[in-house]
Protein backbone atom coordinates (compact mmCIF):
# COMPACT_ATOMS: atom_id res chain seq x y z
CA UNK A 1 0.00 0.00 0.00
CA UNK A 2 1.40 3.38 -0.91
CA UNK A 3 1.04 6.22 1.57
CA UNK A 4 2.09 9.27 -0.39
CA UNK A 5 -1.09 11.34 -0.12
CA UNK A 6 -3.50 12.33 2.65
CA UNK A 7 -6.04 9.90 1.18
CA UNK A 8 -3.48 7.09 1.41
CA UNK A 9 -2.78 8.00 5.04
CA UNK A 10 -6.50 8.02 5.84
CA UNK A 11 -6.90 4.58 4.25
CA UNK A 12 -3.89 3.28 6.23
CA UNK A 13 -5.39 4.68 9.45
CA UNK A 14 -8.72 3.00 8.72
CA UNK A 15 -7.16 -0.37 7.89
CA UNK A 16 -4.85 -0.22 10.90
CA UNK A 17 -7.80 0.52 13.21
CA UNK A 18 -9.72 -2.44 11.81
CA UNK A 19 -6.78 -4.85 12.02
CA UNK A 20 -5.81 -3.89 15.58
CA UNK A 21 -9.47 -4.04 16.61
CA UNK A 22 -9.82 -7.57 15.21
CA UNK A 23 -6.69 -8.78 17.02
CA UNK A 24 -7.89 -7.24 20.29
CA UNK A 25 -11.39 -8.72 19.95
CA UNK A 26 -10.06 -12.18 19.16
CA UNK A 27 -7.72 -12.15 22.16
CA UNK A 28 -10.53 -10.85 24.37
CA UNK A 29 -12.92 -13.56 23.13
CA UNK A 30 -10.40 -16.26 24.02
CA UNK A 31 -10.79 -15.57 27.73
CA UNK A 32 -13.52 -17.11 29.86
CA UNK A 33 -16.62 -15.25 30.93
CA UNK A 34 -15.97 -13.71 34.34
CA UNK A 35 -12.29 -13.35 33.59
CA UNK A 36 -10.57 -10.03 34.30
CA UNK A 37 -11.51 -7.43 31.68
CA UNK A 38 -9.00 -5.95 29.28
CA UNK A 39 -9.10 -2.67 31.21
CA UNK A 40 -8.54 -4.59 34.45
CA UNK A 41 -5.55 -6.38 32.97
CA UNK A 42 -4.17 -3.06 31.78
CA UNK A 43 -4.45 -1.62 35.31
CA UNK A 44 -2.81 -4.71 36.83
CA UNK A 45 0.02 -4.50 34.30
CA UNK A 46 0.56 -0.80 35.05
CA UNK A 47 0.62 -1.40 38.82
CA UNK A 48 2.99 -4.35 38.40
CA UNK A 49 5.32 -2.30 36.20
CA UNK A 50 5.13 1.16 37.81
CA UNK A 51 4.25 0.39 41.42
CA UNK A 52 1.54 1.88 43.63
CA UNK A 53 -0.67 4.59 42.15
CA UNK A 54 -3.65 6.70 43.12
CA UNK A 55 -6.98 6.12 41.35
CA UNK A 56 -6.67 9.57 39.76
CA UNK A 57 -3.21 8.91 38.32
CA UNK A 58 -4.34 5.49 37.08
CA UNK A 59 -7.31 7.10 35.30
CA UNK A 60 -5.02 9.69 33.72
CA UNK A 61 -2.44 7.09 32.67
CA UNK A 62 -5.10 4.80 31.21
CA UNK A 63 -6.89 7.77 29.63
CA UNK A 64 -10.28 6.93 31.09
CA UNK A 65 -12.76 8.92 33.17
CA UNK A 66 -12.31 8.66 36.94
CA UNK A 67 -15.77 7.00 37.19
CA UNK A 68 -14.73 4.25 34.76
CA UNK A 69 -11.50 3.71 36.69
CA UNK A 70 -13.47 3.53 39.96
CA UNK A 71 -15.60 0.71 38.51
CA UNK A 72 -12.55 -1.18 37.26
CA UNK A 73 -10.77 -0.79 40.60
CA UNK A 74 -13.85 -1.87 42.58
CA UNK A 75 -14.00 -5.14 40.61
CA UNK A 76 -10.26 -5.73 41.02
CA UNK A 77 -10.52 -5.01 44.74
CA UNK A 78 -13.50 -7.36 45.20
CA UNK A 79 -11.47 -10.15 43.61
CA UNK A 80 -8.47 -9.39 45.83
CA UNK A 81 -6.27 -8.45 42.86
CA UNK A 82 -5.44 -4.97 44.17
CA UNK A 83 -5.19 -3.56 47.68
CA UNK A 84 -6.16 -0.02 48.69
CA UNK A 85 -4.40 1.82 51.49
CA UNK A 86 -4.17 5.44 52.66
CA UNK A 87 -1.60 7.60 50.90
CA UNK A 88 1.19 8.18 53.45
CA UNK A 89 1.75 11.68 52.03
CA UNK A 90 -1.95 12.65 52.04
CA UNK A 91 -4.35 10.58 54.16
CA UNK A 92 -7.35 11.89 52.19
CA UNK A 93 -6.17 10.01 49.11
CA UNK A 94 -5.82 6.29 48.60
CA UNK A 95 -3.09 4.33 46.90
CA UNK A 96 -3.58 1.04 45.10
CA UNK A 97 -1.08 -1.75 44.72
CA UNK A 98 -1.24 -5.10 43.00
CA UNK A 99 -1.51 -8.15 45.27
CA UNK A 100 0.25 -11.48 44.83
CA UNK A 101 -3.02 -12.88 43.51
CA UNK A 102 -3.20 -9.99 41.05
CA UNK A 103 0.32 -10.79 39.84
CA UNK A 104 -0.66 -14.44 39.39
CA UNK A 105 -3.77 -13.53 37.37
CA UNK A 106 -1.71 -11.14 35.25
CA UNK A 107 0.93 -13.79 34.57
CA UNK A 108 -1.72 -16.37 33.69
CA UNK A 109 -3.55 -13.97 31.38
CA UNK A 110 -0.33 -12.92 29.68
CA UNK A 111 0.74 -16.52 29.33
CA UNK A 112 -2.55 -17.51 27.67
CA UNK A 113 -2.46 -14.57 25.25
CA UNK A 114 1.22 -15.02 24.47
CA UNK A 115 0.69 -18.74 23.89
CA UNK A 116 -2.23 -18.07 21.56
CA UNK A 117 -0.33 -15.38 19.64
CA UNK A 118 2.79 -17.57 19.50
CA UNK A 119 0.87 -20.51 18.08
CA UNK A 120 -0.49 -18.35 15.29
CA UNK A 121 2.85 -16.63 14.66
CA UNK A 122 4.44 -20.07 14.23
CA UNK A 123 2.31 -20.37 11.08
CA UNK A 124 3.90 -17.21 9.64
CA UNK A 125 7.15 -17.26 7.69
CA UNK A 126 10.34 -15.97 9.29
CA UNK A 127 10.17 -12.95 6.99
CA UNK A 128 6.58 -12.19 8.03
CA UNK A 129 7.52 -12.45 11.73
CA UNK A 130 10.48 -10.12 11.11
CA UNK A 131 8.16 -7.62 9.41
CA UNK A 132 5.81 -7.70 12.41
CA UNK A 133 8.75 -7.33 14.81
CA UNK A 134 10.05 -4.30 12.92
CA UNK A 135 6.61 -2.63 13.23
CA UNK A 136 6.45 -2.96 17.04
CA UNK A 137 8.37 0.26 17.86
CA UNK A 138 6.09 2.17 15.49
CA UNK A 139 2.97 0.67 17.07
CA UNK A 140 4.26 1.58 20.54
CA UNK A 141 4.94 5.14 19.40
CA UNK A 142 1.48 5.32 17.81
CA UNK A 143 -0.16 4.13 21.05
CA UNK A 144 1.75 6.72 23.10
CA UNK A 145 0.63 9.57 20.84
CA UNK A 146 -3.07 8.66 20.71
Amino acid sequence: MKVDSPNDTARLASELRLAVGRVTRRLRQAHAVGDVSLSGVSVLARLARDGSESPTSLAEAERVRPQAMASTLALLEQRGLVRRSPDPADGRRSILEITDEGRAVLAERRSASVHRLGAVLDEFTAEERATLASALPLLDRLAERL
